[in-house]
């Protein structure tokens, strides 16, 4: 009983990484005002540059850096066309979630000789005990990224709720045109922030490719930035709100695997749909008692009172 209780932690704590990293992206883009959707396609660009950089330099913190640079860069794509251009930020976040897997899969057959999946990376991200846990403790195999989400989410809380920073950042996403009279710079906040969405999100997509599997493909990213935006959601905008959502839809995907894998007659496919069961019936539940900051997705203009 003990043994499949920790395994069953260990798979939620692991699956509910890449999500972790994303919705505490998604939640510092939206804070400020940007809606982003787009952390699906800022999740597989990150999951195809880790897997590739990983492989071709048989480093897979390079990779994992890497991939949050071409997350970031995806990000500032988004935020000049949601800051700068004023555009729709909900279609721009759609273009991002069709443009992303479409370039990925195009450098993929770039790099790997016309292949739609890479190679299987030499090294991947290393388990957070290695090893050192006896007994049914070993059955705990998560990865330090796992650590290094939660370190994340702590920082995130502290920066959102004890800094000065925070408080700007705050102030930008509810009242844009009073934090402006007091001299915060509303588009360089934004700026800020979406494309530290999109370094997160490029975090998340890696700690797929390179700690739970060893290579990208297409299917890497299987609506995990959507079950992050979702994760925001019910966790209200708040960092620990997102990080606890995600652990919940971490361990639906865990059930779906322990389950699976058992002595239970439930058909595979029932259980494959159980996260996004999940994720819908926690929208339907949830998104109407949910209040996204004022002026979350509301394009800014200098001088404007709202």
């Amino acid at each position: 009983m003990t043994d499949r209780i920790l395994l069953l932690l260990g798979i939620t704590l692991m699956y509910s990484t890449p999500m972790v990293f994303a919705a505490q992206g998604s939640v510092i883009s939206e804070v400020s005002g940007v809606v982003n959707i787009g952390i699906e396609g800022m999740m597989t660009v990150g999951a195809f540059t880790g897997a590739t950089v990983g492989y071709y330099t048989g480093s897979p913190w390079l990779g994992f850096i890497c991939a949050g640079l071409a997350g970031a860069f995806f990000g500032l794509i988004h935020a000049f066309a949601s800051v700068t251009c004023k555009s729709d930020q909900t279609v721009c976040g759609i273009a991002m979630n069709l443009v992303g897997p479409g370039v990925a899969l195009f450098l993929c057959r770039l790099f790997f000789d016309g292949a739609t999946q890479s190679l299987p990376v030499t090294y991947k991200i290393p388990k957070l005990f290695r090893g050192g846990l006896s007994g049914s403790l070993n059955n705990l195999n998560v990865d330090v990224t796992t650590l290094i989400a939660l370190i994340l989410s702590i920082c995130m809380m502290i920066l959102f709720y004890r800094t000065s920073w925070g408080m700007h950042l705050r102030a930008v996403g509810e009242h844009p045109g009073a934090a402006d009279t007091l001299g915060i710079n509303v588009y360089k906040v934004r700026y800020i922030c979406v494309i530290l969405s999109g370094f997160l999100a490029g975090l998340g997509g890696a700690s797929m490719t390179l700690a739970i599997v060893p290579q990208y493909m297409p299917t890497a990213i299987c609506g995990q930035g959507f079950i992050a935006i979702a994760a925001v959601i019910f966790g209200k905008w708040t960092p620990h709100g997102a990080y606890l959502a995600c652990l919940l839809f971490g361990f639906a995907q865990a059930l779906t695997i322990v389950l699976g894998g058992g002595s239970f007659s439930v058909p595979s496919e029932i259980l494959a749909m159980l996260p996004y069961v999940l994720t819908i019936i926690i929208l339907i539940l949830f998104v109407g008692r949910a209040h996204a900051p004022r002026a979350n997705g509301v394009p800014y203009n200098k001088g404007s009172r709202v």
